[in-house]
């Protein structure tokens, strides 16, 4: 039974659900539909896709991922960060919306979800916290901008085409400004102001979807001032193809770096929801068998024209405000969303484009988080700076080169900081004591040593309490430091070492060791 709840684990919870928790499961399940609905076709139109591919990424993807998951209550889907990302990373390969593009894209998905479930298989779920907080709140900040610049084209009524970079697409648009169309803004705007005024009078209400039937409904009652305003593209079924994967080296080799973007930002963003959501829930969280059910439902999904999904926070957390016990709620999502799409495939095609331009800017501003860029701000100004520089870089840079940019940035900040540990001197009786808060190795060596080398007592004695590690170069400096000090009539020692630290010094030292240890 642990095998096969290891190969199938829902198993463990499925079979213990009656019928009264299974109605209760689906009507949530229902609630987050009609969330998911509206933002999956957003995020389709951010990503350069055709609509319908939109509502693909919210069907098998996500009932996968609740099935094979750990979270009760995370629910995933397409969303605006990654959508961005694919963008960026296969405009400059294909046009987007092309059967080339939407090819290049479902094949990304598949090598992102190869790295997401080799890393859960190999319990590399570790590696994922050298992206840091403030690495994620810097895209997170970049990606709304390069989000709401991308709609205001949209939203103007203006037709501009640009592979480049966000300033770029910008400047390009600043050219076009007059040729703008006002039925077009006037339509964006209404939108934008009905979803504000709905999250305002009633934030429990779809705010999103409410926002986009007043302005459809008001293209269709006026078609005298809106008959030329663009809408969604039609499309034919709502269904999800079979889409079988072409596989070329060379593809793979361009998409490459785009899907390690991807397959990290999603698996990131993920994990956050989901330890945020058993904090809150006080539920036992497995990262190794959230990451393989995320990288499985990303390897599965494209064969059948499903783009790269990750967890999302508004539908998660609509899922457990809402009252959901089990990851079913997930999946009746995904049923209902299937459902919906099918029976409302040509009511979609009368959404004004510049209606879902009004509701994406609204996404775009809900994932800015600003009390944390402000905790930041008084926290730690050097954290802030490599949030500011991430950003920055999603702005001037491929996006998926600016995460790149800022875990180099918080690494180089991480070495920096373990490279000076903190160190307390005083004077005792004959003896000048240096405390040592953090490991002595490599990249502490110079620092340690310049200390060493500056004190001028007889008796140096390095306390040890706080070290919890030292490699071959922070023993062979100690070893060396001992034998200048000795030279000249003084001593070393090392004080209150821990076990561990002693031993790893008894086997690296070896005979004609100078160094005491006390």
């Amino acid at each position: 039974m642990r095998r096969l709840h290891g190969l199938l684990p829902f198993l463990a919870w499925l079979p213990r659900l009656g019928p009264r928790a299974m109605a209760q499961e689906a009507w949530v399940g229902f609630a987050g539909a009609v969330l998911a609905l509206p933002q999956s076709i957003a995020y389709a139109l951010i990503a350069g896709l055709p609509p319908q591919y939109g509502l693909y990424a919210a069907m098998l993807p996500v009932a996968i991922a609740c099935l094979w998951g750990s979270s009760r209550h995370m629910v995933g889907g397409p969303t605006a960060a990654i959508s961005v990302v694919l963008y960026a990373t296969v405009a400059p390969l294909a046009p987007p919306g092309s059967e080339s593009y939407v090819q290049l894209v479902l094949l990304l998905t598949f090598l992102a979800g190869l790295l997401q479930w080799a890393l859960g298989a190999l319990r590399f779920g570790v590696l994922l916290n050298f992206v840091s907080h403030s690495v994620m709140l810097g895209f997170t900040l970049g990606a709304a901008l390069v989000i709401a610049l991308g709609q205001l084209p949209y939203l103007l009524g203006v037709e501009v085409h640009s592979q480049g970079s966000a300033l770029d697409g910008t400047h390009l648009l600043m050219q076009h400004l007059g040729e703008g169309d006002a039925p077009s803004l006037v339509i964006g705007l209404l939108s934008l102001a009905v979803s504000l005024l709905c999250r305002w009078l009633r934030p429990r209400w779809p705010a999103l979807m409410l926002g986009l039937l007043v302005a459809s409904l008001t293209t269709w009652a006026l078609p005298q001032w809106f008959a030329g305003v663009a809408r969604v593209q039609a499309f034919a079924s709502a269904l999800p193809p079979f889409s079988p994967l072409h596989f070329d080296a060379r593809t793979i080799a361009e998409l490459l770096p785009g899907a390690l973007a991807c397959g990290l930002l999603g698996l990131v963003t993920s994990l956050s929801i989901a330890r945020s959501l058993a904090a809150h829930s006080q539920q036992f969280l497995d990262a190794n068998q959230e990451i393989r059910a995320q990288g499985l439902s990303n390897l599965l999904g494209p064969w059948f024209s499903a783009s790269l999904s990750a967890g999302s926070f508004t539908r998660s957390g609509l899922n457990l405000e809402a009252g959901a016990r089990f990851p079913l709620a997930g999946v009746f999502s995904a049923l209902w969303v299937a459902a919906l799409a099918l029976a409302g495939a040509g009511l979609i095609t009368h959404i004004p484009l510049p209606a879902m331009a009004g509701g994406i800017l609204l996404i775009a501003w809900g994932l800015v988080d600003r009390p944390a860029l402000r905790a930041l701000w008084r926290g730690s100004r050097s954290e802030f700076l490599v949030m500011a520089l991430t950003a920055a870089a999603t702005l001037l840079l491929p996006l998926q080169n600016a995460i790149y940019l800022g875990v180099l940035a918080s690494l180089l900040l991480y070495l920096r900081r373990t490279s000076q540990p903190r160190v307390e001197r005083w004077e005792a009786t004959g003896e000048e004591v240096l405390r040592v808060e953090g490991s002595i190795f490599f990249g502490a060596c110079d620092y340690l040593q310049r200390l060493i080398q500056a004190s001028r007592g007889r008796r140096l004695v390095l306390d040890a309490q706080h070290v919890n590690f030292i490699d071959f170069a922070g023993a062979h400096m100690l070893q060396q430091e001992a034998r200048r000090l000795a030279g000249e009539g003084r001593h070393l020692v090392l004080r209150n070492a821990r076990p561990r630290v002693r031993d790893e010094l008894a086997r690296q030292m070896g005979e004609g060791a100078v160094l005491r240890v006390e």
